[in-house]
């Protein structure tokens, strides 16, 4: 018989993830404004409306795109008001339908919808029957399996005779996705949907199974572990009342191992008070795990094992000079202390610091002194510690204790006389928690150090014959009761000759093995080595040179690989570009001819020596003083003496004494973005101001660097090792040195030394005298009255020293 299609007009309520199937009585909850418009709109009306589900579950609002075709016309049965603007309400499915023409979005969805009745079926044959038997022991598993309470769906399933009816009650009462459950509602041929509904179900009874042996196993791992605790419990009884115990043998092994170790009588006693107490707690409780892991460690200690110390100077130099190039100081203090300990063997391991820019070889000659003693090494990073209790450890009663990094350390060398690094000490850091450079104090006391004691341990530990070396960038950093404990070394930057042996001798070398390649394939030149450390790095150390070499092994390695035909390559310095692409640092060069108000002057920066050319300009003005290039308070000050001495030696200098007032002098520092401080630009100030108020040159073959008082006298600087390597970059010929500073010569590097003139000089008259072109008339000293503004001398005095050194 064939059924009538009905349209009609209707509400829509999507639904979120649900599906309501025709013959079924459904309850849920509705929130949403548009669904409650609808849920209102038809219980004003025949209480009908059109069920249909939307795609995407996320979708707060969505609209007749986002929703599927196929929905339900339902009857609304009862609505409960719930807590809050919900409503709960119960429906009745009557039959499939769909939209055919879409009537309003808002306040809330309504359409026109149309019946879909089901399609004409075969009735009565095998197949049919079978898939219905099919559905109804499919269904009685999913129940079983379930255990949801769907008996009377059961019940409705064995007496309908209906296979669309029957595909429609179980697809509703099944817990498959609703996007599969759209499918089987979009079937309107009654066989093919249930063989649809069939083989979902199948699957649910396969993950149903899958989940149900999931949860099996871990009931009975936790059963297991139950009947486990209980049996062990009465095991222990058992021996208990048999007075007998496993753990006497674990008891035993701990005592032999104390007593085999001959412990100082304090920490002796105090392990076999441990010892005592584990005794008496029982075996899985935590307290005996805590006391176990106490004495592992305890026992762990090297409290009797010692390296032999290798006192040999001639050894230990052969060693030292196969490892690092240059370091003499390091060297040279090593082997003092190995002289010492083979005169004195019961002196206290020394505690050094070697204090240098990065890549200068601190870490790496810690290492090389290790091996030269014949000492185990454990090294310390100490880079952002902020815990004291990184370094003494914690009290073991807290969970997770463990020693401090002292100990540890002491632990993995093995050894009770290893040498320690403590790497990076100028990072330590200090919070709340505490300061670990306070807890370095005993370490580092070879005073105190005999009896530390570690949080953990609690019982004094022997560090006495530990050798410590410390590593630093600056000391600057470092508490002075710290730095006071340890004896100082700077390493200062390599010249271009040391990078150049260093290269030669272990960077290539190294470089050459690490990339696959003997050194007969790949000869590099000194010429190349020379332009690699001066146009492709600027560093204090090596590394950066060192990942230059690499670069460049790489690129012959692909060269070897690329063409088989080449068996050799000759780098030569005309072939870096090539290989390692432009310059990225182009050479210093003199200025082409002698300037007026250009003054080259040296400075110290971290990464070795700089040259800083100082500008100064005076024009018609008002008396302003202008001061740029990014200084800082001390550089500011130093340019504020200069002025001070000029007004004070105008008639000397013969500069107009209202200068001052007349014109404006702008000092200027080039290369802006980068912060400059520091006092030992005065001189380098006072020249070029001189040079722009009198118009004189500035011998542009001449640097200079000294700080400057308001009385003229020139007061020596640090880091003269460095700037006069950068003096000799630039091309000057003579450097202008404080006269205090002739001690320091003899630590310029031979090939400097050999190569620049210096003149040391103890006030600004000689250095004025030395740098402008010009002969100027004889300047006359002053002589000043304490109170009084300085007069000039009426005789001719005698001229301010100045000192000329040509090595």
């Amino acid at each position: 018989m064939e059924e009538i299609i009905i349209s009609e007009k209707m509400p829509v309520l999507a639904l979120r993830g649900l599906t309501v199937f025709p013959q079924s009585t459904i309850h849920f909850d509705v929130g949403r404004e548009k669904s409650i418009r609808a849920l209102e709109n038809a219980m004003s009306g025949d209480q009908r409306v059109f069920l249909v589900t939307q795609k995407d579950i996320l979708q707060d609002d969505p609209s007749f795109d986002e929703l599927y075709e196929v929905g339900t016309v339902a009857h609304i049965r009862q609505v409960l008001k719930m807590p809050g603007d919900s409503v709960r309400i119960l429906v009745y499915g009557e039959h499939r339908a769909r939209i055919t023409q879409r009537q309003r979005t808002s306040p809330y969805l309504s359409a026109r919808v149309e019946s879909l009745p089901d399609l004409e079926y075969t009735r009565g044959t095998a197949r049919v029957e079978a898939l219905m038997r099919q559905a109804a022991q499919l269904f009685d598993e999913f129940t079983e399996l379930s255990q949801r309470p769907v008996q009377d769906v059961m019940l409705r399933i064995l007496a309908s005779k209906e296979p669309g009816e029957v595909a429609d009650l179980m697809a509703q009462a099944a817990t498959f996705a609703f996007a599969e459950k759209m499918r089987v509602l979009s079937q309107l041929h009654p066989v093919r949907r249930l063989e649809i509904t069939n083989r979902l179900l199948a699957r649910e009874v396969e993950v149903l199974q899958i989940e149900n042996q999931l949860q099996d196993r871990t009931q009975q791992s936790i059963d297991k572990g139950q009947r486990d605790y209980y049996l062990r419990e009465q095991m222990k009884v058992i021996r208990s009342e048999l007075g007998e115990n496993d753990d006497e043998a674990e008891l035993e092994e701990y005592h032999e191992k104390i007593m085999k170790l001959k412990l100082p009588k304090e920490t002796e006693e105090k392990l076999l008070k441990e010892l005592q107490r584990l005794s008496k707690q029982a075996y899985g409780s935590s307290e005996a795990s805590v006391i176990r892991n106490y004495l592992d460690i305890a026992l762990e200690l090297p409290w009797d094992k010692r390296t032999k110390e290798r006192v040999d100077v001639a050894a230990a130099r052969r060693i030292l000079d196969e490892d690092h190039f240059g370091l003499q100081k390091v060297k040279e203090r090593i082997l003092e202390i190995l002289a010492v300990k083979q005169l004195a063997p019961d002196l206290p391991g020394q505690i050094i610091c070697l204090v240098g820019p990065p890549g200068v070889g601190k870490t790496s000659i810690a290492m090389s002194v290790a091996r030269a003693l014949n000492r185990k090494l454990a090294r310390i990073s100490l880079g952002g510690i902020h815990d004291e209790a990184e370094i003494r450890g914690h009290r073991k009663t807290y969970i997770g204790a463990m020693p401090g990094r002292i100990i540890n350390a002491v632990s993995q060398a093995g050894s009770h006389n290893p040498l320690l690094l403590l790497d990076e000490i100028d990072k330590l850091g200090s919070d709340y928690r505490g300061d670990p450079s306070a807890a370095l104090l005993e370490v580092l006391d070879s005073e105190q150090n005999a009896t530390f004691r570690d949080n953990y341990l609690e019982v004094p530990f022997d560090l006495s014959e530990c050798m410590f070396i410390t590593t630093a960038n600056t000391t600057d950093t470092i508490p002075r009761p710290l730095l006071d404990r340890m004896e100082v070394i700077e390493l200062g930057s390599y010249t271009d000759e040391e990078k150049l042996m260093i290269a030669k001798q272990h960077l290539l070398p190294k470089q050459l093995a690490k990339h696959g390649l003997k050194k007969s394939q790949v000869r590099v030149s000194d010429d190349a080595l020379r332009e690699m450390i001066r146009c492709y790095t600027r560093e204090s150390g090596v590394r950066n040179l060192e990942r230059e070499l690499a670069n460049l092994c790489r690129k012959c390695a692909m060269r070897f690989v690329s063409d088989e035909t080449v068996k050799r390559i000759s780098v030569r310095g005309a072939d870096l570009e090539e290989l390692l692409g432009p310059r990225k640092i182009m050479p210093d060069k003199l200025a082409a001819s002698d300037t007026v108000g250009l003054v080259t002057g040296l400075a110290w920066t971290s990464v070795g020596g700089e040259t800083l050319e100082v500008e100064c300009n005076v024009v018609e003005g008002s008396g302003k003083l202008n001061l740029t290039g990014n200084l800082g308070d001390v550089m500011k000050e130093s340019v504020q003496a200069a002025m001070s001495y000029i007004r004070s030696r105008t008639d000397a200098l013969h500069i107009p004494q209202d200068f001052y007032k007349t014109k404006d002098i702008h000092v200027h520092f080039p290369e802006g973005a980068v912060p400059k401080d520091g006092p030992s630009a005065g001189i380098t100030v006072c020249t070029a101001m001189v040079s722009a108020l009198t118009g004189r040159p500035v011998r542009r073959d001449i640097a200079m660097t000294g700080e400057i008082s308001i009385r003229g006298r020139v007061l020596p600087i640090g880091g003269l090792k460095e700037k006069t390597m950068a003096a000799l970059r630039h091309g000057v010929k003579t450097v202008i040195l404080p006269q205090e500073n002739e001690k320091d010569l003899r630590e310029i590097d031979p090939t400097v030394r050999s190569a620049l003139n210096f003149l040391l000089v103890d006030h600004v008259d000689s250095v004025i005298d030395a740098a402008l072109v010009q002969p100027m008339p004889e300047l006359q000293p002053v002589q000043t009255v304490a109170g009084q503004a300085p007069v000039p001398v009426p005789q001719k005095p005698e001229k301010p020293r100045r000192k000329e050194i040509s090595q």
